[in-house]
């Protein structure tokens, strides 16, 4: 392996950074963007149940802020049920922008790895071919060895970026699906709040319809 490494010249350093940072950044977002983690089943029904029987304290709604980002944007809310329905809306769409961004951390860097990476190997190419040509225009073709060298620089180095690109780009399009999936369903999850603390889906949330 190292061999290989070391025929693909230096360009191969910064591809097998680009694949250290793109291990890493999806190892932390598998980690972090566990369903679980971010929204917590049935989370609308016990907020409301707690509501219901005047048991929603300052202290219940730190808990349920501190719960999982899902909670953050409805302990948003909860702040400020008692104003009328559009500021508490507000309230919520202002946390829900800082929850997204942070569900989206590293996410750029991912996708810059899964774009620059085949460049780096296409410059490896380009330099190794560079490096072919100048052997023929100084010794001709009498020199296999040399012009192997160069070929195996070339294709070493093309190779290497691709099979850093495609995983990344793989892993960076799930995430922003998932992230898709995520935010819509903490929307829904948000509106039925609303609706809860406003009176317009009692009924519906207290059978626990609304929070499948």
């Amino acid at each position: 392996m190292f061999e290989i490494v070391q025929s693909g010249g230096w360009l191969m350093l910064p591809i097998i950074l680009c694949s250290i940072i793109a291990l890493a950044i999806i190892g932390e977002r598998l980690w972090s963007l566990q369903r679980k983690r971010i929204t917590p089943k049935h989370l609308v029904a016990q907020i409301w149940h707690l509501h219901a029987k005047g048991q929603l304290t300052p202290e219940q709604i730190e808990s349920v802020r501190k719960s999982s980002p899902l909670g953050r944007i409805l302990a948003a809310g909860l702040a400020n049920m008692k104003h009328d329905r559009e500021i508490m809306k507000e309230s919520i769409e202002e946390t829900g922008r800082h929850v997204v961004h942070e569900l989206e951390r590293y996410l750029n860097s991912l996708g810059t790895i899964a774009a620059i990476t085949p460049l780096l190997g296409l410059l490896g190419t380009v330099i190794g071919m560079i490096k072919v040509f100048s052997v023929i225009t100084s010794q001709g073709v009498g020199n296999p060895a040399v012009l192997a060298g160069g070929i195996s620089e070339a294709l070493i180095t093309t190779a290497a970026g691709l099979s850093v690109a495609i995983p990344s780009l793989m892993f960076y399009r799930y995430f922003r699906g998932l992230i898709d999936g995520l935010v819509v369903f903490m929307e829904q999850e948000a509106i039925k709040l609303v609706e809860v603390i406003h009176g317009e889906r009692e009924t519906e949330v207290g059978t626990g319809e609304s929070v499948q």
